[in-house]
């Protein structure tokens, strides 16, 4: 992998280049770095080079891929450049940007098409019974918010690859923002078992050896339900129940798996049913601790990793709850939710 000199520096933008050949065979090799390209943001000049506004997150991207190149037998090349052109002949600095828009708004379309879709549903819900009721209905799985939250992921990782701020970002923020509120108004036709979220002080009591699902509904506890828990942990077979004690993630339990809902589910569902990021997170943790691949989350093996190391580091209970509330606030503000974290 060969990476040009910088071009001298002036009014002109800067760009870098990745020039490549890649061989014919095998065949999955092109389509890998075809689809490597387009998730960095990368827009094509010609068949085989691709740019990237010169940012030292974009060399590094392309850097990675040209290392794949060159694995697989083919050749890559970086260039740190300007373009210099007179306006009337070859490529402009404006010629660029206009690719790289033209190349968002596709993405944005797309994700837009679909936002008006959901919106639509949202709206026919609402003018049976209201949409937060029918968002959850089935839970924090259910179809509506289910939707709503890919469609926020989605969102998301095209605005991470807007460099220059296409024209479809706003309305595409904004239709997936008026799906957001439809779900939140409240409703007055709830049911089902809620119990007040100023509690102050109540005794929690799970299962020893917390993993996965009983930190993070410890953490949700703490977090957003119970003023000042107290967390007990005891062993299943010799525990005998205690009036007002509150049982989770165990046999019995006051809060534990309903259905296909693992415990923190169980309890975002109870009491933060409307919390989209909670939602997100909800999904995350099934998918770690029931190992069912239900929602297909990309963070799973990650929190799965990282709770394993808190797990093999500390021995005591309250350590591990204490270090995967760490984790845990910052998982829940990469949602978007930093500003409700008590």
């Amino acid at each position: 992998m060969a990476v040009a000199q910088p071009a001298p520096s002036g009014d002109s933008a800067r760009w870098l280049f990745l020039i490549h050949q890649i061989p014919p065979k095998p065949d999955y090799l092109r389509v890998k770095i075809g689809r490597r390209l387009q998730r960095v943001g990368a827009v094509a000049l010609k068949n085989s080079v691709y740019v990237l506004p010169a940012t030292a997150e974009s060399l590094e991207d392309f850097q990675w891929i040209a290392r794949e190149i060159e694995e697989g037998g083919g050749e890559a090349f970086i260039s740190d450049a300007s373009l210099v052109s007179d306006g009337l002949t070859g490529l402009t600095d404006d010629d660029v940007r206009t690719r790289f828009d033209a190349a968002r708004n596709e993405a944005y379309g797309a994700v837009l098409a679909d936002a008006k879709a959901v919106l639509a549903t949202a709206r026919r819900a609402t003018s049976k019974r209201s949409a937060r009721t029918e968002a959850r209905a089935t839970g924090p799985g259910s179809r509506l918010a289910h939707e709503v939250a890919k469609l926020r992921r989605r969102f998301e990782v095209v605005k991470a690859l807007d460099f220059f701020g296409a024209a479809r970002a706003d309305a595409t923020a904004a239709t997936i923002a008026q799906v957001e509120r439809l779900l939140a108004e409240p409703s007055s036709g709830r049911s089902g078992l809620r119990l007040d979220r100023t509690m102050d002080g109540a005794t929690w009591v799970t299962r020893r050896d917390v993993h996965v699902d009983r930190i993070a509904s410890a953490w949700v506890i703490a977090r957003f339900i119970d003023r000042r828990p107290v967390f007990r942990f005891v062993e299943p077979a010799g525990h005998s129940h205690r009036e007002g004690e509150l049982r989770f993630d165990m046999f019995e339990a006051e809060y534990t798996h309903v259905g296909d809902a693992c415990t923190f589910e169980t309890l975002v569902s109870t009491f933060l049913p409307t919390d989209l990021a909670m939602r997100e997170v909800g999904e995350i943790v099934h998918d770690v601790d029931c190992k069912d691949d239900r929602f297909g989350r990309d963070e799973a093996p990650g929190l799965a990793r990282l709770i394993a190391g808190i797990a093999a580091r500390f021995a005591r209970d309250e350590d591990r709850l204490e270090q995967g509330a760490l984790i845990f606030d910052a998982l829940y503000a990469a949602f978007g939710s930093v500003s409700a974290l008590p």
